[in-house]
């Protein structure tokens, strides 16, 4: 399975453990964060993991900025992702099986390295249970 990563300079050591955790279980990872702590503008590092995941080049996605928001924003504009600003394993977890979230996005300032990785590993494990979400999940895009 491929994984597409992006983040801005709040994310760049997050990014490192998150994508030696994926590789350590044999995911192939598209990068497409900055290295480095200078101020970048997030939008140009997320738009292309949406991109990814919207055009199946990636499964999933995965995006880190200060807050989070601003990295979901973004995602949230292109109409097949469903990109979910989340703080703890438990909201991952809804995201993925009431919403089908294909993209999950991690605010660095409010979580620890080893919680954010903690929270990769139960987005990627953990399944859209469908049924009755779907008929919501469906309603989702302005379409």
């Amino acid at each position: 399975m491929t994984i597409s990563i992006g983040n801005d300079h709040a994310g760049p050591d997050y990014k490192k453990a998150i994508v030696r955790m994926l590789q350590e279980r044999g995911y192939q990872i598209i990068d497409h964060g900055t290295e480095t702590l200078d101020s970048v503008d997030y939008p140009d590092f997320i738009h292309p993991v949406a991109t990814d995941v919207e055009k199946g080049k990636a499964v999933v996605g995965i995006i880190i900025c200060g807050s989070g928001n601003g990295a979901a924003m973004t995602a949230n504009k292109h109409q097949q992702i469903r990109a979910a600003l989340c703080w703890n394993k438990e909201l991952v977890a809804l995201a993925r099986q009431h919403n089908d979230a294909n993209i999950l996005s991690i605010p660095a300032r409010f979580t620890a390295i080893p919680q954010a990785v903690a929270m990769v590993e139960t987005f990627i494990d953990t399944e859209f249970e469908g049924g009755r979400h779907q008929r919501r999940v469906d309603k989702i895009p302005c379409i």
